[in-house]
């Protein structure tokens, strides 16, 4: 479907669904231990679903609780296989899932046999060799289906034996946060030594769950060496998943854009997510934002809302009156971030996020494309982009190259443009890959009064 977005103030209150990345660790932990676990608030996205739909492959259980009409629901069961663990019995089709990619092939790599996983033409883009390379080392034979192609389908034969893993850590976390739980299924201890690590906050988050189950973990404080000792036969687990910071992003710049009050609920207070980074960002440009960590709610007010009558954003009492942002700790942050950056008077930058090209999409180039098409004043550069903002843009026709947090940010941009400029935004069904019925809540619980057209053949 495409989606016309124009001009809107917002008003109200929105509960953003659970977290992608505490959703799928909790599905794939709790398929590793014994017994049942309980999952509550998880968030029903095609990611999620892609996770539930895959780890019966190895041995356990999901029950979503569908309703009637076959809608997920607010609490999921896992039944554990595990010493019944085994070795995956079809082809592994990750969808649109680069976290389930990268988290299960090591897993799988555990297990005596040959292991396949692919996904849609997305993650067939996706690189994969530094997952083979690694698993390598540990005894794994790992290669891509397709000679010279980086990219799945990928192979994997194992076993994997404790060792030690070098590697460098800046492709993405996620293959590394995958060695770890397959470090809870073998028999010594697994040390990864990563020569530069990125997006560490999600480091912390793994090795949170690991701590949480009863896995011993050890992490440097510069995230360059990391312990897991197993084997440990964990035990079943009821966690509720607390809201996704990467989700929130979406009506939090909405309403900074715009002349808005909004209120974000269930707003996660506990610092496991590194995406939270962005409201200290946003409130050094002037935001006005009120978080309340008891009531775990985001105030947050815009333009003529905002608490000095203008809600200008802006970066002029900021050191060289540039905002410089470095990307490595949050790198899914950057489509929003480009987004607002637009209509902050003054430049901000973007830096350290050459991570952010092995997304769903190369997404430095692609907001290059898109948001110039608009008149935005933005520059490329190998792993960052520099936007001047504070230009008037203008509407048109984008493109979301079904990556949904493309997809989402453009929409939310569109809010600001001038009155009688609108936006289409193509191909955003996509954005039920993290946060579904987006465009729906916007609408019903703020007024974003987004419109849905079919695509055009």
């Amino acid at each position: 479907m495409n989606i016309t977005a124009s001009n809107h103030n917002l008003s109200g209150s929105i509960t953003v669904p659970g977290s992608k990345s505490h959703t799928i660790r909790a599905l794939i932990l709790a398929s590793l231990a014994e017994g049942k676990s309980v999952i509550r608030n998880p968030l029903p996205s095609a990611d999620c679903l892609s996770t539930a739909a895959a780890v019966p492959l190895i041995g356990s259980k999901v029950e979503l609780n569908l309703s009637e009409e076959g809608e997920p629901g607010t609490q999921w069961i896992v039944y554990g296989a595990g010493k019944n663990l085994h070795l995956p019995e079809d082809v592994v089709n990750v969808g649109n899932s680069g976290s389930l990619l990268y988290f299960l092939s090591p897993v799988a790599a555990v297990f005596e046999g040959i292991s396949v996983f692919t996904g849609d033409e997305s993650i067939r883009k996706r690189p994969v060799a530094h997952v083979a390379q690694a698993l390598s080392q540990l005894g794994a034979r790992a290669e891509t289906a397709i000679p010279g192609h980086n990219g799945c389908p990928l192979i994997v034969k194992g076993p994997i034996k404790p060792g030690v893993v070098r590697t460098e850590g800046e492709v993405s976390s996620q293959y590394i946060s995958g060695l770890m739980m397959a470090g809870i299924l073998l028999d010594g201890k697994l040390t990864l030594e990563l020569s530069n690590p990125k997006e560490t906050p999600y480091l912390t988050m793994t090795k949170n769950w690991l701590e949480k189950t009863g896995v011993p973990c050890k992490i440097s404080e510069d995230f360059k060496k990391i312990e897991v000792q197993g084997p440990v036969n964990m035990k079943p687990f009821d966690v509720t998943i607390p809201s996704d910071w990467e989700g929130v992003a979406f009506p939090l710049i909405a309403a900074l854009m715009t002349d808005s009050k909004i209120t974000i609920e269930n707003v996660d207070s506990s610092g496991t997510q590194g995406d939270d980074a962005i409201v200290e960002i946003l409130k050094s440009l002037g935001a006005d934002i009120q978080w309340d960590k008891t009531k775990n709610t985001l105030t947050v007010c815009g333009g003529k809302l905002a608490k000095d009558g203008r809600g200008k954003l802006s970066t002029k009492h900021l050191p060289g009156g540039e905002l410089h942002v470095n990307m490595n700790s949050f790198p899914d942050a950057v489509c929003a971030l480009a987004a607002i950056a637009t209509q902050v008077e003054g430049t901000v930058i973007l830096e350290d996020a050459a991570v952010c090209r092995r997304k769903e999409t190369d997404r430095l180039k692609v907001l290059n494309i898109e948001l110039s098409k608009l008149g935005a004043n933005i520059e490329e550069k190998e792993d960052s982009l520099i936007i001047r903002g504070g230009i008037a843009l203008h509407g048109g026709i984008v493109e979301s190259y079904k990556d949904h947090r493309m997809a989402m940010s453009l929409a939310c941009l569109a809010l600001a443009l001038p009155e009688g400029e609108k936006l289409v935004i193509r191909e955003a069904e996509c954005c039920s890959v993290s946060f579904p019925r987006f465009f729906e809540l916007m609408n019903t619980c703020l007024g974003a009064g987004f419109a849905e057209e079919k695509n055009e053949d």
